[in-house]
């Protein structure tokens, strides 16, 4: 089995006009197809910056990145990026910016933009495709912009902290959503947080970086009640408060080298 995405020995140095810092150190990674995997750490370690290589937005300075058995040259469609703020654009109508990947890509086919309407129905947005982004709530909106994230039929999803920003509420009905839409659309995720009871909740595999510089410091497999459970109810599985304090632990740990 050819894995979606292959960190091998990569590194990754930041320079500027005074000194050169070292972000990234000799991370290994894998994740195979229909995986969801979670990166949790501390701020600074990395977590970004290893999207963003895997994204094709950022080159490593050391290593390979590969998606699907092949180095990342840059962007492709066959990778959707989900970011903390939706970015919808307010002049557009919902419809619009949902189809906006297919325009930018010049894919857009009447039978794309149904598919795409589809999507938004799926999502129950299906009252708001020629309504402007003002008019829908924080939720809402993400909602939107993982259907946006969607149209363009991409095999890796990327999501870099699509939640963090909500309430409580609305977060806890979005990670059912993403997970039962990864399962559904066959899709393979990775997701960085800073919530570890989302990422245990969400993930089969939770992988543990420390910083200064960012490695991989532990990588823990989700037990098969906890992961097969919805996320709203994996927190009630049994072992899942033990898996949250071992998780826990290992980030003490992270900052007491540090200290």
């Amino acid at each position: 089995m050819v894995p979606v995405v292959e960190l091998k020995e990569v590194t990754q140095v930041y320079v500027t006009d005074r000194e050169a810092t070292l972000a990234i150190d000799r991370i290994s990674l894998t994740v195979n197809p229909g995986e969801f995997v979670s990166l949790v750490g501390p701020s600074g370690c990395g977590k970004t910056t290893i999207l963003s290589m895997i994204a094709g937005l950022l080159h490593s300075t050391t290593g390979e990145v590969k998606v699907h058995g092949t180095n990342v040259q840059g962007p492709s469609p066959t990778v959707g990026y989900m970011l903390q703020q939706d970015y919808l654009f307010p002049w557009r109508t919902i419809a619009d910016n949902v189809c906006i990947g297919l325009e930018l890509t010049g894919q857009l086919t009447a039978q794309l933009r149904d598919y795409t309407l589809q999507l938004l129905e799926e999502m129950g947005l299906s009252n708001t495709a020629q309504l402007y982004p003002h008019q829908l709530s924080g939720g809402m909106r993400q909602r939107v912009a993982l259907v946006r994230t969607l149209a363009t039929n991409p095999d890796l999803l990327l999501l870099d902290e699509p939640f963090s920003a909500l309430d409580y509420q609305t977060k806890l009905q979005l990670e059912d959503l993403i997970v039962e839409t990864m399962k559904q659309h066959q899709k393979t995720a990775i997701l960085v947080t800073h919530d570890l009871s989302e990422a245990i909740a969400v993930s089969d595999r939770v992988i543990v970086l420390e910083r200064n510089p960012g490695r991989v410091r532990k990588e823990f497999v989700i037990p098969d009640g906890i992961r097969q459970a919805q996320p709203f109810y994996a927190r009630e599985q049994e072992g899942f408060n033990q898996l949250f304090h071992n998780v826990w632990k290992e980030l003490e740990a992270t900052e007491r080298r540090e200290s």
